[in-house]
């Protein structure tokens, strides 16, 4: 794993909106990756709803610009222990994806793949409602590829590393199929409110 130079801010007093165990990074917005940073080219990245659906589609750079845009604006929890609070996101609520291919009852989970090859698995539950994006700003500027830019998974209600980095796929599963750091002891859900950071937590 690669941690960013200054990762470790100076703590702040502790805020009544800060899951357990974390503390408020401010400004700060560490840089954590399991792999390679890619340099993608946003025209030939592509975006792709598939499995358990009635009509497995892919979207260009371009299609998924032109769908319904929306924002998030909260704070972010990673699992290493920092919380970033007062961001706004844009980009396309995965209920708009999830509309256009049509989910079969049998649906139940997600397993979320990036271009790098990363994995992570999602109830389903937990990307409908307008709980998940995927998004291309953040803070009203691109996303950097340090962030996983041009385009990452969000999904701000739990840690960080269910966000996949550089997504492309959504593959919709009826059983659970476990990711990256799921298969290497991190919690198959990650609520940072019942601190679920690994397995049997």
């Amino acid at each position: 794993m690669t941690v960013s130079h200054g990762f470790g801010g100076r703590r702040r007093p502790p805020r009544s909106d800060l899951p357990p165990g974390q503390y408020d990074a401010g400004r700060e917005w560490p840089v954590l990756t399991a792999e390679v940073t890619p340099h993608l080219d946003p025209q030939r990245w592509t975006m792709s709803v598939d499995g358990l659906v009635d009509t497995p589609t892919t979207w260009s750079w371009d299609e998924m610009h032109a769908l319904p845009q929306s924002d998030y604006e909260g704070p972010i929890h990673c699992v290493t222990t920092w919380s970033k609070f007062g961001m706004t996101w844009s980009g396309v609520s995965v209920d708009v994806l999830l509309d256009a291919v049509g989910v079969q009852d049998e649906a139940a989970y997600v397993l979320a793949t990036s271009t790098t090859g990363y994995t992570t698995n999602l109830p389903l539950e937990h990307l409908r409602g307008g709980q998940a994006w995927i998004a291309w700003t953040a803070d009203g500027k691109p996303l950097t590829r340090e962030h996983g830019g041009p385009v990452r998974l969000l999904v701000p209600h739990l840690y960080f590393w269910k966000s996949a980095k550089w997504v492309t796929r959504l593959t919709l599963l009826e059983h659970d199929q476990q990711g990256f750091w799921e298969v290497n002891g991190y919690h198959d859900l990650g609520d940072p409110w019942r601190e679920q950071r690994y397995q049997g937590d």
